[in-house]
Formats: C-alpha cells, structure tokens, sequence
C-alpha cells in the first residue's frame, strides 16, 4: 500500500504529539506513524516508581495543560501516559500505533518512509523517535565473562525483582540517582552506587520548570552573542526529587567511584578492592534513535545529524524533534518540545507553500 501527504511524522510521543498539533494548526495533511501499540511514548516502559521532575501545570504539551494528580506533586509515568492519551484524542491526531519505520529514502523529489505497514510518499519528514529505544552501554572490561545479570535503565521495574540481592548501580545522572534510591528506600536490597566522578545534586528548589528557565536564557544568550551561560550543566546533574533527597539525607545515598573491570563474580576496581555482585544495572544513558534515517547517509563522525535549528542541512525536507539540546533546547522534554515543535510546523508550511 502507497500513500502520499504533506508530512510524515515518525514517532508518537511527546514531541511526534506536540508536532502534530501545530502541524494542524498550519492546516496540513499528516500522519503520524508510531511503533508503539499503545499511546504513551517511552513513558509507558518506565520504571514504577519514576516521578517528573517538575509539577503537573510544568509539565505540559501545547494546547493543553496536564492535570494535576490527587496527593502528588510531581505526577508520575502512569499519569503522563493518561495525559498524552488523552491529548491524542482530544486533538483527534492521526496516529497509526503499532507501524514501524525502517527506512526514509529520497524518491523523485519527494521523501519516501517505508513502515511495515506500508508507503508513504511525504514533501517532509518530522523524525521524532526519541532515544529510549537505543540504550547504551559502555564496553567495560569483563563484561563478557560476569555471570549474574546486566540490565539497563529500560529494563528496570522495581526493587521486588532484586530483593535479598547484591546489586550495583551505574551513573550519576537522575536515572542511577532515582534507581539507587528506590532500591535503597526499599531496605531489601544491598545497593552499591557507582558514578565516573561525585555525583553532582542540584540545588533542592531546583525542578524541571527552572532548568527550562535556565535552558532558555542559554539559548537566548547565545543567539545575541552574549558569553555563553553553561546552561544547566552549570548548575548540577541530578534533580533532588523526593525520594532522592529522602535517600540522600538519609544518608543512604553515597557513590563510589567507577570500578575499572567485571569479574566473574562481581567488580573490581583498580587498587585490587573486589566485590560480589548478584546483577548490575546500566544507568548510562541513550543515543538517539536515528536507524531509520540512514538511507539518506547524513550523519555526521560523531553520528549526529547536522542541523539548523530542527532542519536537517544536507536534507532540507527533513526535521529533527525531540532528542535535545541540538534540536532545541530543553527539547526533550515534555514543557520543551513545545516551541522547536511550533517553529518546525511554521518552517514547513512555508517550505511546502511556496
């Protein structure tokens, strides 16, 4: 089956979702083609117990400000998933769940995005697949011979799976933060946290609203030429949510430094200090999904796509949304995502109009 549109947007989270309003608000033709076979996102294969960094009226797509939850701040994943289903329908956009994009091709003057429902032939490409698909883990010496279990930050669920077990936690970013606490706070699991250098806590009145701030005043500072900022590196790296700032006072949070090889058995670090180990979780971050984009041969030798703003340079009918900072600051975030969003629909309707 072929089929042809103004617009493809690949991916049905929060940005391909934030696209899709403004693409409507331009009067576009568009689909919206996402693997998942439910609305949700990423947010849908969270862990249990994961809370957004800011409140609810913080933490919104375009049009629609979420909900706030009874007895909770910071809503959790399961609320984000009601709220992005909720905003699919109430916009009525086109999304067909359950299709997978393998490849987008150029094809005589158009873009062609073959799913395995099908062909769509599009004047524009939206690529809005995020990074949660695509974790990364680091190549540490021993891997291959450790013999208890390696998870990543997307297959952990909850502290029951690990309980009476030794457990070591990899990364100082808010992922390794919130795991370790979780599986601390719980009192049945023997936790050890590792990170490459001190773990970095924000300042506790800190939460996703102001680093958006912050994140903002960067990008204004550098598009005026003004000195650049540091952005929210400067400030820290993990947010003290509730349940980290409880582990942390606690006393139950203290990080050790990176061990250097996996044994057969466990960890060990350089001086010859050795410990056993039942399973280690990965927390070590993502790389953006891009699999499906390599037929137009655009990455760059970082891998990375070069962009202006959210347009592909060696591809203009294409646009990068939702995968961070070099496509919009703050961009992968659900109160980020807005404003690249609304800029890509403008540019697009331009481009298309002309």
């Amino acid at each position: 089956m072929t089929q042809r549109t103004d617009v493809v947007v690949v991916g049905g989270g929060q940005a391909g979702l934030a696209a899709g309003y403004h693409l409507c608000r331009q009067g576009l033709d568009f689909v919206i083609l996402d693997a998942d076979a439910a609305p949700g996102g990423s947010w849908q294969h969270m862990w249990d117990s994961l809370h957004l960094f800011s409140p609810a009226q913080y933490s919104s797509l375009p049009g629609r400000l979420m909900p706030t939850q009874a007895r909770e701040t910071y809503p959790d994943a399961g609320h984000v998933v009601d709220y992005l289903t909720d905003y699919e329908k109430r916009y009525d956009l086109p999304v067909q769940h359950g299709t997978r994009v393998d490849a987008v091709r150029r094809d005589a003057g158009r873009l062609l995005v073959e799913a395995d429902t099908g062909v769509w032939h599009a004047r524009a490409v939206i690529s809005a697949t995020g990074s949660w698909s695509r974790p990364f883990l680091p190549a540490v010496p021993g891997h291959e011979v450790f013999t208890g279990r390696q998870l990543h930050t997307v297959n952990y669920r909850s502290p029951a799976d690990f309980k009476g077990q030794h457990l070591f936690v990899v990364g100082g970013g808010n992922s390794g933060a919130q795991i370790a606490a979780d599986l601390t706070l719980d009192g049945q699991v023997n936790v050890t946290w590792v990170t490459q250098r001190p773990p970095r806590f924000l300042p506790d009145d800190i939460d996703g609203r102001a680093l958006f701030d912050v994140a903002t005043a960067r990008r204004r500072a550098l598009e005026e030429g003004r000195s650049d900022t540091g952005g929210v590196a400067s400030l820290g790296d993990i947010v003290a949510v509730p349940p980290v700032r409880a582990a942390r006072d606690a006393g139950l949070l203290h990080a050790k430094p990176m061990f250097t090889r996996l044994t057969a058995s466990g960890v060990r670090w350089d001086d010859g200090t050795r410990a056993e180990a039942d399973a280690v979780i990965w927390c070590t971050g993502f790389r953006p999904a891009l699999s499906h984009l390599a037929p137009l041969q655009l990455r760059g030798t970082r891998g990375h796509i070069a962009t202006d703003g959210t347009r592909a340079l060696g591809e203009p009918r294409l646009h990068l949304l939702g995968y961070g900072d070099w496509t919009g600051p703050a961009s992968a975030t659900l109160i980020g995502v807005g404003r690249p969003a609304r800029e890509t629909a403008l540019q697009i309707a331009r481009q298309l109009n002309t």
